[in-house]
């Protein structure tokens, strides 16, 4: 049959051409370009010149006889080798990712792996990838998986023998508006922090390492110096090598139909060749990882959805651009350039994406797409404008395949919530090639050693549910995520698709008096009110790394809770019962939180989730409604993931019972010194500290409606009550707050006023502050762990070992001193801390103290040895924000003075 045109392997400087049926199977031919091109007549660049081009090379093929060198049709049944019938894992799909779980799996000591590929080998998304990695990553976590990928490619080649094309280019940057270099400029700082060299340099300095580059409209750039390009394919063959050498078998032609379940844990896996038993199963299916996740009897929720990406390829330079010429990002035009031989590779991420199957369409091998030059046009152009002289140069061919992308920008790894040992890696976001070999080391760990080598939440599974799965909602989020992989992203940004999903039931009335919305795993909650008169389209389009123009809004809710009363909608807050016909709850609970949960009925305890390292999982509110049923308060995005931990640390033969109330409650946080008039007067009880204590919690009428549960915490530190209520009596329960709040200067607050509020009280947050490689005793918190109490719980011992080891990161509070908050760059979060010059950790979460009339930092210092606070006390510190380092004092606890309502130790309180 005839061979295909190269899109596999043809981007590095190992040209070679790959058969359409048998990628394996390739022959080597280094002129087989030049030659091509000799008898094709020249052209410019026009869609239908392009068209006929690619006709033109498949008719000389023809003509000149070249043929694959293997068969196109399956082999015989009798030279097929058959199927092991068990093997300790499965692993589904043969791209890169598949093949990176495989080496580092064999690299671990597993050696009964089955990998297992419908098609061939790095024929689906692996094959058309554009084989650049890259370190510029927005998530830390990405960042470690793409360094560690760029190290392990380096000597991929000489580990295993198999030529993988890596290439060390470096990456640069461009930036065509201050704003966009100032992002480089924050990025800059992150990826120094990980210890990556990178640089601003000026735009004549871009011309010098690039002189084809066009830079009359740049104000900078970012060079990153170790940044490369590799063979994806070849890298996906260098892994299964190296697997197979160690005992991986590796079946291709071989589609899974299902996975096998018993008791909720993976048995095995069914394929159109028959049934394997196996312990472990991963879906590494890339853009089918959404169909093989449905596909099962009880479905496993993979969200993600495919999109066309388009770049081309052109024949040579008159001069021959170098192989090592550095890859060049154009955020601001949308595009990508890296060298390819002799010629370039160029593609972008443009504003109008085209969603492909979203029926669920499915196609043994991912083909190249139906080309459209009138899509790629403005790419095209913004190529041209910043490479003038490509304008004659002659191109071989516009590349349309498809790239699988997920709700947030990013991939999709680990255990599933509701299937023991079915594991997940998939969903790039066209990050596949930089991601591909650390995000097959932390998956493989998290199998081996039964949990992450470190903080993957933000790429978890378990960060979603199943109302992320709705293909009409990813269609439409994914036509908003490629864009914005290249957009200018500044804090808090919000998603603008898939939005009014999951509402309160106040939501129409609160949008009606000027709430402006953000979204938390579905969940619409308001940021700020913004006051009548207010221009709101202005307001909504402003977006800065300054001050923002809600900063005065949100200062006058803060001022509200201080001095009156304010009412915060916090609904979407997690929501458990647990209970038990007797005591067993109890003894449960006892050893899955650290806190001593053995408390009088109706009184609030705040606790852990710990691992056993001692780590984070979960940070909670607990409520003991009665002696066998507990009440659980949990952050918004910890539903899916506090689940699926309590359902797998709760013995099997237990009679607990765990319901997911969220739903029923609508949640209404009052704060500030006025909370207590107004809940009086609604329910003629008396609501002062000396008759409702702190942390504590009471059944009670407000207005006309009853069972309201009544907790006297705010989750800022400051005086109040959170009301939780059955949603049928949420909007009279609101309206009579406002309407008899009226008279004590009440007003709606947002998210906002209680992230500044919080900060300033040095309260940490989960899933910023706290993660599963904090402990308590790293962020004061050992007040909260029953340790001397003589009680079991999960992470006791590693808590233990700590006490008498001494920590050594330790969480601490910044206050900036020489930071002009209207003029200089805010500190959002990220942000490098050095003491006495040297670096010593980062920034989790920031914001503006009202109170303090500064911005308060809150973040990790780490230290080689034992920190103690006369470690802390004796340091000069600063934070750098986009390369600018300003002084900060470090403190171990809050400026208590300065506050007008005393603190208590008992008070303190998660943020949510």
């Amino acid at each position: 049959m005839l061979m295909s045109w190269p899109v596999l392997s043809c981007r590095t400087p190992e040209f070679s051409w790959s058969c359409v049926t048998c990628n394996l199977h390739r022959i080597d031919a280094p002129s087989l370009l030049s030659q091509l091109c000799s008898v094709l007549p020249g052209y410019k660049r026009s869609c239908a010149r392009a068209t006929m081009h690619a006709r033109l090379l498949s008719g000389h093929l023809q003509r000149h006889g070249w043929r694959c060198i293997c068969s196109p049709q399956r082999a015989s049944s009798s030279d097929v080798q058959p199927l092991p019938s068990r093997a300790q894992v499965v692993i589904c799909g043969g791209g890169i990712m598949g093949a990176s779980v495989a080496y580092h799996l064999a690299k671990l000591g597993w050696h009964d792996i089955l990998l297992l590929e419908q098609g061939r080998l790095g024929a689906g998304s692996t094959r058309f990838c554009a084989g650049v990695v890259s370190t510029v990553k927005h998530i830390s976590i990405e960042t470690e998986m793409a360094n560690y990928s760029n190290t392990l490619y380096q000597q991929l080649e000489q580990e295993t023998g198999v030529p993988t094309g890596y290439t060390r280019t470096g990456s640069i940057s461009l930036a065509q508006t201050q704003d966009r270099l100032i992002s480089l400029k924050r990025m800059a700082s992150r990826l120094r922090m990980k210890g990556i060299p990178c640089e601003i340099i000026t735009p004549k300095q871009v011309e010098e390492l690039h002189p084809l580059i066009n830079i009359h409209d740049l104000v900078g750039a970012m060079y990153v110096p170790e940044d490369s390009v590799v063979s994806t394919a070849d890298i996906t063959l260098a892994f299964v090598k190296s697997a197979q050498k160690q005992g991986a078998q590796v079946h291709e032609h071989t589609s899974v139909n299902h996975v096998l379940v018993e008791k909720g844990h993976v048995t095995g896996v069914d394929t159109d060749r028959g049934q394997v038993e196996c312990e472990y199963f991963v879906n590494c299916a890339g853009q089918w990882a959404y169909e093989l996740g449905q596909s099962n009897e009880e479905p496993v929720s993979i969200p993600l959805h495919a999109c066309e990406h388009f770049y081309l390829l052109t024949r040579p330079l008159r001069t021959p651009l170098q192989d090592s010429a550095p890859t060049i990002v154009d955020p601001d035009g949308r595009i990508y350039i890296r060298s390819w031989q002799g010629g370039i590779l160029s593609g972008g991420f443009e504003k109008n994406p085209k969603p492909i199957f979203t029926e669920g369409r499915n196609q043994l091998e991912i083909q190249n797409l139906q080309e459209d030059w009138d899509h790629f046009e403005p790419l095209l152009t913004a190529l041209l404008r910043r490479m003038p002289s490509l304008e004659a140069l002659e191109i071989l061919r516009l590349v349309n395949c498809p790239e699988s992308f997920t709700p947030d920008m990013r991939c999709v790894m680990g255990e599933s919530p509701n299937m023991l040992r079915y594991y997940t890696l998939a969903g790039m976001n066209s990050q596949g090639c930089s991601l591909g070999g650390g995000a097959g080391k932390f998956l493989a760990e998290w199998m081996v050693y039964g949990y992450p080598q470190d903080n993957v939440w933000p790429l978890d599974i378990k960060r979603f549910g199943a109302l992320q799965s709705s293909r009409t909602f990813l269609r439409h989020r994914v036509m908003e995520v490629m864009p914005l992989i290249y957009d200018l992203k500044v804090p808090r940004w919000d998603f603008q698709t898939g939005r009014q999903l999951r509402t309160s039931p106040l939501y129409d009335r609160l949008d009606a008096q000027g709430a402006r919305w953000m979204e938390k795993h579905g969940f619409e909650r308001a940021k700020y009110f913004v006051p009548a008169g207010k221009d709101l389209l202005a307001l909504d389009q402003s977006k800065t790394f300054y001050k923002p123009d809600w900063f005065d809004i949100v200062g006058t809710e803060v001022k509200c809770c201080k001095e009156a009363v304010c009412v915060i909608d916090m609904s979407s807050f997690t929501k458990f019962e647990i209970s038990s016909p007797g005591d067993q709850a109890l003894d449960i609970l006892q050893y899955l939180f650290s806190n001593d949960l053995d408390v009088p009925v109706g009184h609030i305890v705040h606790t852990g989730m710990l691992n056993e390292r001692g780590g984070y999982e979960n940070d909670c509110s607990i409520v003991r409604l009665n002696k066998r049923c507990f009440f659980m308060i949990s952050p918004t995005d910890q539903q899916v993931h506090c689940w699926s931990w309590l359902r797998q640390h709760m013995p099997s033969d237990s009679n607990l019972v765990l319901e997911d109330v969220t739903w029923k409650y609508t949640a209404l946080n009052l704060i500030g010194p006025r909370s207590m008039d107004v809940l009086s007067e609604l329910s003629y009880a008396p609501m002062t500290p000396d008759h409702f204590p702190s942390m504590f919690c009471k059944e009670m009428s407000v207005g006309y409606a009853n069972g309201i549960r009544v907790m006297s915490m705010t989750h800022t530190g400051e005086p109040g009550f959170t009301l939780y209520i059955p949603i049928e009596y949420a909007l009279h329960v609101y309206n009579e707050l406002i309407s008899v709040g009226q008279k004590y200067g009440i007003r709606n607050a947002g998210y906002y006023a209680l992230r500044s509020l919080r900060i300033e009280k040095f309260f940490a947050f989960w899933g910023q502050d706290l993660d599963a490689f904090t402990t308590p005793l790293e962020c004061g918190r050992e007040f909260r762990v029953k340790l001397d109490k003589g009680y079991d719980f999960i992470g006791r011992d590693a808590l233990l070992h700590q006490r008498e080891e001494g920590v050594f990161k330790r969480f601490t509070m910044f206050i900036l001193e020489d930071h002009d908050t209207d003029l200089d760059l805010w500190p959002w979060w990220g942000e490098p801390i050095y003491r006495n010059g040297e670096h010593v950790g980062k920034t989790t979460s920031s914001a503006y103290s009202y109170t303090l009339g500064r911005h308060v930092c809150l973040g990790f210092i780490h230290s080689t040895k034992p920190i103690n606070p006369d470690f802390i006390n004796r340091g000069e510190y600063h934070i750098e924000i986009a390369g600018q380092r300003f002084q900060a004092k470090a403190k171990l606890y809050p400026f208590s003075s300065l506050f007008t309502q005393r603190r208590r130790k008992e008070d303190l309180e998660v943020g949510y």
